[in-house]
């Protein structure tokens, strides 16, 4: 039996979750005798740390993100590396620790902390286990570990040009793959008994549903020109709101957590109006679903949302004219539609990975290699006992062989 640890980061809904589960369900179905733990490495490290941490990240994306999206700029999209600090090496010594515990043959990340700690442990030399970035967004930032990584999986030909020039990684460690979409959104869906004399637009804030959605929806309350189904995630003030119109055009959708529900929905929309997370972008891509952005979070989603424009394959919504006609000028327009079906298929021509057996192979010969650690030194440990005891919980989902 060969060991796959997955690291995403922190335990909230997230797209470094989503692409954790797409590449677990890639490895189960078609590899055999994988024992697979997904894991969290900050709750491994502290489960106190761990809450604190996210709770911080929730209450300042939401009340003060400004700040949120200066400190994200100019700390963790610098152009350059994350140098690894005094501070870093209380977490190396938990990763050290995590390592030989779980004795993996193969380590995946989908978040750039634990790829920055395990790229320090390669080049250091602690520790020879393959390490793979699986990257969630359309960019790469400064977070991510890049020297001493076996594989990077990048989202476009743009990240990898960056990867040979900036940080001179080996073109034969770079593959283009596009963001992991999970298999199920690869299916045909189940046919949904909406009404079927109106175009359906898919509106999504993400699993918290956030987003300017209430305000945008106002807006359409008393139209009939569109069918809208609202993916209200978490927020249950959304859905009571939207309830209590009692309108026959606008549907709204508590947290869904199947996939092959999600799946039915993407089927039959005839298009998305989103935020521009990696993960829902890539979900909508693959769904050659036309993408309408309603908002951006601070960070990472703007950023997403500037490549995005720059390759022409979502339309931002503005102020000057009413949204229900931004949609009309591309859903009831042949030819806008036409030419941006032809950049999405420029956009997927630059992958270089098509199919789940060539992205298979890569995994395959990098499981093959033998796994060796370095014992871990102690000081950090001798110095911070309370914090570094062994009773911290971790986050882990073990997956089995799915043909057994």
């Amino acid at each position: 039996m060969k060991k796959v640890l997955i690291f995403p980061f922190m335990r909230m809904p997230s797209g470094h979750h989503q692409v954790a589960e797409a590449v677990i369900h890639l490895l189960n179905e078609n590899m055999d005798n994988l024992i697979i733990n997904k894991m969290d490495f900050l709750t491994y490290t502290s489960n106190q740390l761990e809450r604190m941490i996210t709770k911080s990240y929730l209450k300042w994306i939401r009340y003060a993100p400004g700040t949120y999206e200066w400190v994200y700029k100019h700390l963790f999209y610098t152009g350059s590396s994350v140098k690894v600090r005094w501070y870093h090496h209380l977490f190396l010594v938990k990763m050290q620790q995590l390592i030989e515990e779980e004795q993996p043959d193969l380590i995946i990340c989908t978040h750039g902390f634990p790829s920055l700690l395990l790229s320090h442990l390669k080049q250091k030399g602690k520790l020879t286990t393959p390490v793979v970035n699986v990257y969630t967004d359309f960019f790469i930032n400064s977070v991510w570990g890049k020297k001493g990584i076996d594989a990077h999986f990048v989202p476009n030909q743009q990240i990898k040009r960056r990867l040979l020039e900036e940080y001179q990684i080996s073109a034969t460690k770079v593959f283009v793959t596009g963001i992991p979409v999970h298999g199920d959104f690869k299916k045909l869906g189940n046919h949904l008994d909406w009404n079927h004399n109106r175009k359906k637009i898919l509106v999504s804030g993400g699993s918290s549903g956030l987003g300017a959605i209430l305000t945008m929806l106002q807006e359409v309350r008393e139209s009939n020109r569109f069918e809208y189904i609202v993916l209200c995630g978490n927020n249950q003030r959304l859905y009571q709101e939207i309830s209590s119109w009692n309108v026959s055009h606008i549907h709204p959708v508590s947290y869904i957590s199947s996939r092959l529900d999600m799946n039915a929905l993407y089927e039959q929309a005839d298009a998305i109006i989103t935020k521009p997370g990696g993960v829902t972008v890539s979900e909508a891509l693959q769904k050659r679903l036309p993408i309408f952005i309603h908002s951006a979070l601070p960070g990472q989603e703007e950023i997403n949302l500037k490549f995005l424009k720059q390759n022409r394959l979502v339309f931002e919504l503005h102020h000057a004219d009413t949204f229900e006609n931004q949609l009309s000028s591309v859903l009831d327009n042949s030819k806008s539609l036409s030419q941006l079906f032809e950049r999405k298929d420029s956009y997927f021509q630059g992958l270089e990975l098509h199919d789940a057996q060539s992205i298979l192979k890569v995994m395959q010969s990098l499981l093959e290699r033998k796994t060796y650690t370095k014992g871990r030194s102690t000081f950090m440990e001798k110095l911070y006992p309370a914090f570094w005891g062994r009773n911290a919980t971790s986050t882990r989902i073990t997956s089995g062989n799915s043909h057994s």
